[in-house]
């Protein structure tokens, strides 16, 4: 199993949960099979959001999507996000 970890911070915290429960399809779509969402204690718009894969493969596609960049730009991410994969050890 790998993960894919995503950190970024967004403009309004409500706005973007909203968009990322209503695009469910995308990740089901893409070989996403497991994800989960945690905020930041001191910052409610620092989120950091994982997403399991079979392979890197996948979860490299997956973060390479045009949707997916399109899609968090509609949910009012704000800058660049910090993207790495891992693997259980």
């Amino acid at each position: 199993m790998v993960r894919l970890f995503v950190r970024h911070n967004v403009a309004d915290y409500a706005v973007w949960r909203q968009g990322y429960d209503d695009s469910a399809a995308l990740r089901d779509g893409h070989g996403v099979k497991a994800d989960s969402i945690h905020r930041s204690v001191d910052d409610g718009n620092d989120i950091t959001v994982t997403h399991d894969f079979e392979s890197v493969e996948a979860a490299r596609a997956f973060a390479g999507l045009p949707e997916l960049k399109a899609t968090m730009d509609e949910l009012g991410v704000v800058g660049a996000p910090s993207i790495w994969f891992t693997q259980e050890a």
